[in-house]
């Protein structure tokens, strides 16, 4: 259902919004981890390790396909806030358009080259049959995935966190019994699967098609509203370079956050399964220890983007403010449950019979778990920023959380081994975080004694 985020007490408009986009995101987590866990009950800690070593690898490409998605909804709901209907559907045509054809882009490209990309990812011999075999299914079923994060983006920038929640909950259950079914009974092993993620993931994608012609008469398109003249219309080129404006410098910056950990997951590479395994673990139980934190940014967002198109910069101070003491909050309490409960969470992907793995998946959340307020705050500022339509700061704040982690990858793992890898990750949030809240408070000033001036 539609809902109009310019009115009410902002931080109750937020995590009204928030919450089902938290359900969400615990949903889009276990679908990714049941993978993880079933992998790792059925067939072993090397075929844990095969998943877990080019896991990063696709998400990158996600990352880059997502952000671009989230980036296009950014315009879609400033339409929506300024009660642009007709440009709202140009919205949606033109980032339907563009982001098939990015997505079409990136599966052929990764697809040719995936053999080489893993062989300069440090992937060991001994796993990588089906390492390769899993990241070349999850490519080539590449076109679902942006389907479904299209489409859920979409209605979220329309004030809708609810109903893409009830489809990925269905996904997910979806792919649990996908999975077991092709690595149980099928014996189709690690790519098995890949082959439940893509079909979970299309099922998804299809239920959002049939909701919005239902739902959704807003976004019912005729045929011309899907016509584009690039090369001749001067109209049509403006309306893709609003879009291409935000959309790329949020999939680069979707991008360096994807490669970031790519580097760090080459580097764990090189130290072998066990390790591997345990990052593995570790990273993921960690994503859903962030989940409620990345949540309540994603709503904000949404929430900045509708009062933007409004024009009531007054709001978009108080939800940040607000959001920003929110998320303090939710580090304090996710560190603390992640440093003491963290590794017997790590238990259920492999057991207890590999007591290495599950003691280097605890001195990553160890180490990670200091570093949990800097997180927080990213998520709350570059969402902001995001909504804004303001994507350079947020894209320079990554790049430099890039840097500062591919550096101290490099530098501490020849000092300290994985230890030192482990702590790469948290410096460069540190990084990040500073750079991100200074953009936000210099750029709000600017945009506020702008609609002053304005309203005078």
């Amino acid at each position: 259902m539609i809902k109009d985020l310019t009115d009410g007490e902002p931080l109750k408009v937020i995590f009204l919004f928030s919450v089902p986009l938290l359900i969400g995101n615990i949903f889009q987590q276990l679908y990714n981890i049941s993978d993880i866990v079933i992998v790792g009950r059925t067939l072993g800690v090397d075929a844990l390790a095969s998943v877990g070593a080019v896991a990063p690898l696709f998400a990158l490409i996600l990352f880059a396909v997502v952000g671009m998605n989230n980036g296009f909804a950014v315009i879609t709901g400033q339409r929506f806030g300024a009660q642009d209907y007709v440009g709202v559907r140009r919205s949606v045509t033109i980032s339907t358009i563009l982001s098939t054809a990015f997505t079409a882009f990136f599966t052929v490209v990764f697809s040719l080259l995936m053999k080489p990309v893993l062989f300069m990812m440090n992937v060991p011999h001994e796993i990588m049959h089906n390492a390769f075999w899993y990241i070349q299914i999850c490519i080539w079923g590449l076109i679902t995935v942006n389907l479904y994060n299209l489409l859920a983006s979409i209605v979220r920038a329309l004030g809708d966190s609810k109903t893409p929640l009830y489809f990925l909950i269905f996904a997910s259950v979806l792919n649990v019994f996908l999975a077991l079914l092709f690595i149980l009974k099928f014996h189709w092993g690690v790519p098995g699967s890949a082959v439940a993620v893509v079909l979970s993931q299309g099922v998804s994608a299809l239920m959002c098609i049939i909701y919005i012609k239902l739902k959704f008469p807003i976004l019912h398109t005729k045929k011309e509203e899907w016509m584009f003249d690039f090369l001749h219309s001067e109209e049509d080129r403006q309306i893709a370079k609003e879009h291409l404006a935000v959309g790329i410098p949020m999939a680069v910056q979707f991008s360096v956050l994807g490669i970031g950990i790519l580097i760090i997951q080459s580097v764990c590479n090189s130290f072998g399964a066990n390790v591997i395994a345990a990052f593995t673990a570790a990273l993921r139980i960690e994503q859903i220890a962030t989940m409620p934190m990345i949540s309540f940014g994603v709503a904000l967002a949404a929430f900045v983007a509708q009062n933007f198109g409004a024009q009531k910069i007054h709001r978009i101070k108080q939800g940040v403010k607000r959001g920003s003491i929110i998320n303090v909050i939710l580090s304090i309490v996710m560190a603390v449950v992640m440093r003491y409960w963290g590794s017997h969470i790590v238990q259920l992907f492999i057991g207890k019979v590999n007591p290495d793995v599950i003691k280097i998946a605890h001195d990553y959340l160890w180490i990670s778990t200091l570093f949990y307020f800097f997180l927080g705050q990213i998520f709350i500022y570059r969402n902001a920023m995001q909504g804004m339509g303001r994507p350079l700061i947020p894209l320079t704040s990554s790049c430099a959380e890039l840097m500062v982690r591919a550096y101290a990858a490099g530098y501490l793992a020849v000092q300290y081994g994985y230890l030192g890898v482990f702590y790469a990750g948290p410096i460069a949030w540190l990084s990040a975080a500073i750079i991100v809240a200074l953009g936000y408070y210099i750029n709000i000033r600017k945009i506020d004694r702008k609609y002053k001036t304005i309203t005078q």
